[in-house]
C-alpha cells in the first residue's frame, strides 16, 4: 500500500469516528434533554432545594460522571445528573409556568437557548474552525465563576447575579465552540464527556437567559 493510500486510509477513519462521536454525543443529549424536562415536570409543585445541596449534589453527580465516562456506568450517573438538574429547576420552573408573563419567560428563555446552542454549533460544524484557543478564557472563567457563586451564596447580591447571568451566557457559549470543534479535529472520543459538557452549557445558557428576563420583567 502506497503512502498516498495509508493517509486516504486513515483520513476515512477519522472521518468515521468523528460521525460516530457526533452521532451519539447528540442522540444522548436529546436523551438527557428530554430526561431533565421529565424530572422538572415531576417537580413543578415541589418545595425549592436548599443551593448548597443543589450545588454539591450536582457537583458530586458531575464528577461521578467524569469519574466513570469510561464505562457503562458514566450513562447511568449522566442521567442521575441531568435528572437531579432537571428536579433542582422544577419548583422554579413550575412557579413561572403559573403565571401568564411566567410562561412567556419561559418559552422565550426555551428559544433563546434554542437559537444560542444551533447556531453555534451549526458555526463551528460548518466552518469546521479550530477553537482550541478559547481553552485558556474557559479555564479562567470557571474559576472566576465558580468564586462568583460561593460570594452569592454568602452574599446575595442583584447586581452580582446579573453579572454572573451574563458571563455564564459568554462562558457556555465559548464552551459549546470548543467542545463542538474538539469533536471534530480529534480532541474529543467520549460521547459521554462531551454530552454532560455540552449539557452543562445549554442548561447554564437556559438559566442565565430565565433570569435576565427574570429581572427586567419584575418577577425575579
Amino acid at each position: 500500500m502506497s503512502e498516498l493510500d495509508v493517509k486516504l486510509t486513515r483520513t476515512q477513519e477519522t472521518t468515521i469516528t468523528v460521525n460516530k462521536v457526533l452521532k451519539n454525543t447528540y442522540l444522548l443529549l436529546s436523551m438527557t434533554l428530554a430526561f431533565s424536562a421529565f424530572s422538572a415536570f415531576l417537580s413543578f409543585n415541589a418545595a425549592p432545594l436548599n443551593p448548597w445541596i443543589f450545588l454539591l449534589g450536582a457537583y458530586g453527580l458531575l464528577f461521578a460522571t467524569h469519574a466513570l465516562a469510561n464505562s457503562t456506568w458514566g450513562l447511568l450517573t449522566t442521567f442521575g445528573f441531568t435528572g437531579f438538574i432537571g428536579y433542582g429547576i422544577g419548583p422554579l420552573i413550575g412557579y413561572l409556568l403559573s403565571s401568564q408573563s411566567g410562561s412567556e419567560i419561559v418559552l422565550t428563555a426555551l428559544g433563546g437557548t434554542a437559537f444560542i446552542f444551533f447556531g453555534l454549533s451549526g458555526w463551528a460544524l460548518a466552518s469546521q474552525k479550530d477553537f482550541s484557543f478559547l481553552r485558556g478564557f474557559i479555564a479562567a472563567g470557571c474559576l472566576v465563576l465558580i468564586a462568583a457563586i460561593v460570594i452569592s451564596l454568602i452574599w446575595p447580591m442583584p447586581a452580582l447575579q446579573l453579572a454572573m447571568s451574563v458571563g455564564f451566557m459568554f462562558f457556555s457559549s465559548a464552551i459549546i465552540l470548543y467542545q463542538t470543534s474538539e469533536i471534530i479535529h480529534g480532541g474529543e472520543r467520549n460521547y459521554i464527556l462531551a454530552t454532560i459538557t455540552l449539557y452543562v452549557s445549554i442548561y447554564n445558557i437556559f438559566m442565565s437567559l430565565l433570569h435576565l428576563l427574570m429581572a427586567f420583567s419584575g418577577d425575579d
